[in-house]
């Protein structure tokens, strides 16, 4: 999995190099192409010297009536113009939105089938995979579920697209903002799209208006209004192995001009949180032998979901009273006992006092893997939390 950033509202089109340069100075390797760009020629030059790739490109957004046939040659050639462009960038994904403008509902299918089955030929000979994406549709000043918005709807429409093509030439851009605005489950959401979404727009809004804010930044009550919960459980739950696009223009464009490049490193960091949390079922399948730091509610929710499938050999504690005790199947032993581990052992700290017991472990020369367990996102928990010292 990797991390994206959207350029949009951070780089000036007609001079690119700052913007560029501000989002791989904030860590960003990797940034979207927006192919609705004047001229794109300054942006790829300056991400090539910037050492930024473009996994993934935007085709841009078409609008009208597309019974007009001068139309619909107009909407075909650009879109065949965009995979071109996408791939003398480097890019492997093309975000191409389903038509929905001026077709009535029982049309849309059919003119959508005719429409993206017209780019398979140029999408192979480029080797661009292309992603269909859900959309809001605007009612009266509404928002309302439009196009794809249905996650059966999206899996159908990609799985019959693949077919009519006779190979895997689609794929799915899940719009985390447009789920948020109509109010969907997003477990449900990823878990019926599977293997077919190949990446993820995180951005944060209200509920009830646009917007593409830093993730966790618009809450109330002390409450996200996000559901970023049900995100990662989905994404952990399917192995999710595509782009994450962050797509924070609002935040960027409100945060004064010499606060942007913290505001940039902030998305950064949220990115890479979304990875670690995302993948941690990996990160623990990948280690042959694992260990645990901590006997609390952490090392207890881990023997819940996950001690059966990946069972550690024992937990460690700072703590000498329990020590050679046992807790939740597993013997207690001393930080001692994990100079004796092998080297291919991992040892997860379950123990919100992460960066406290790394430098300890550090300090005694061990040399193993050290992960963080967290628990924020856990398939389930036990509510009956212990009361630690």
């Amino acid at each position: 999995m990797t991390i994206t950033c959207a350029p949009s509202g951070i780089v000036d089109t007609k001079n690119p190099k700052q913007g560029i340069a501000q989002i791989a100075d904030a860590g960003f390797k990797r940034i979207l192409l927006d192919l609705s760009l004047d001229n794109i020629t300054p942006f790829l030059e300056q991400c090539r010297k910037k050492g930024v790739q473009i996994p993934v490109a935007y085709a841009p957004w078409l609008s009208g009536n597309e019974k007009d046939a001068d139309l619909k040659e107009s909407f075909i050639f650009l879109a065949e113009e965009s995979i071109r462009v996408c791939r003398i960038a480097g890019g492997r994904y093309l975000v191409v939105c389903p038509l929905a403008e001026g077709i009535e509902k029982p049309d849309l299918w059919e003119r959508n089938r005719k429409f993206y089955l017209s780019l398979v030929p140029v999408a192979r000979e480029h080797g661009v995979q292309l992603l269909l994406t859900n959309q809001c549709r605007d009612y009266n000043g509404h928002l309302l579920r439009g196009v794809c918005a249905d996650p059966y709807q999206a899996a159908d429409w990609v799985d019959r697209l693949n077919e009519g093509a006779g190979e895997v030439c689609f794929g799915f851009c899940m719009d985390v903002g447009v789920c948020s605005l109509c109010g969907q489950n997003m477990y449900d959401f990823v878990l019926t799209l599977g293997d077919r979404l190949k990446a993820v727009i995180l951005r944060d809004c209200d509920g009830n208006h646009e917007g593409a804010l830093v993730p966790f930044t618009s809450a109330g009550q002390g409450q996200a209004r996000t559901d970023w919960l049900n995100l990662i459980r989905g994404l952990r739950q399917i192995g999710f192995q595509g782009e994450l696009i962050m797509d924070i223009r609002d935040t960027v464009n409100a945060f004064p001009f010499f606060l942007r490049p913290e505001a940039l490193k902030l998305a950064k960091t949220i990115g890479d949180y979304f990875k670690w949390q995302i993948e941690l079922e990996q990160i623990l399948q990948k280690y042959p032998a694992r260990v645990l730091f901590g006997a609390g509610n952490m090392c207890r929710n881990y023997m819940k979901c996950y001690g059966e499938k990946y069972p550690p050999l024992y937990t460690c504690d700072n703590d000498r009273s329990i020590w050679d005790t046992d807790f939740c199947g597993l013997k207690v032993r001393s930080p001692e006992s994990l100079r004796e581990l092998p080297g291919d052992c991992a040892i997860f700290i379950c123990n919100i006092y992460y960066k406290e017991i790394r430098e300890q472990l550090q300090g005694m020369g061990i040399k193993n893997p050290i992960e963080y367990f967290n628990d924020e996102y856990m398939p389930s928990f036990y509510f009956d939390r212990l009361e630690m010292k």
